[in-house]
């Protein structure tokens, strides 16, 4: 069970942000394009580190809807059609705080493939 709480989440779908602030008062803005290319789904992450797949051509990508999972995370639902990442609100708040070296890492990883 999670032990760091969301008291808001708001899709910007304009900005292709996901906004998430927490019960410690952190706040946090997510880009739509990091959320899918780290989504936690055996689709992307593999089943071992060594699995992990480098999305490409997912900076335009939007959300079209979040389902809860019981009281410990939310499933994003993409326009791709990737649906199977369940987001727990620990790995949310993971990604909010290392959002830009991740993303920065992610390009530059693209920029090598």
């Amino acid at each position: 069970m999670s032990s760091i709480w969301p008291t808001k989440l708001t899709f910007r779908r304009s900005a292709k942000h996901l906004d998430i602030t927490f019960e410690d008062g952190e706040a946090y803005s997510i880009p739509f394009e990091l959320l899918r290319v780290e989504s936690p789904s055996a689709e992307v992450q593999g089943h071992h580190v060594s699995q992990k797949k480098l999305v490409r051509g997912k900076q335009d990508v939007s959300i079209t809807n979040a389902e809860p999972v019981g009281r410990y995370a939310v499933r994003l639902i993409f326009d791709d059609g990737h649906s199977s990442g369940i987001f727990s609100w620990d790995y949310l708040y993971e990604l909010g705080e290392n959002a830009d070296t991740m993303l920065s890492d992610y390009r530059a990883k693209l920029g090598e493939a």
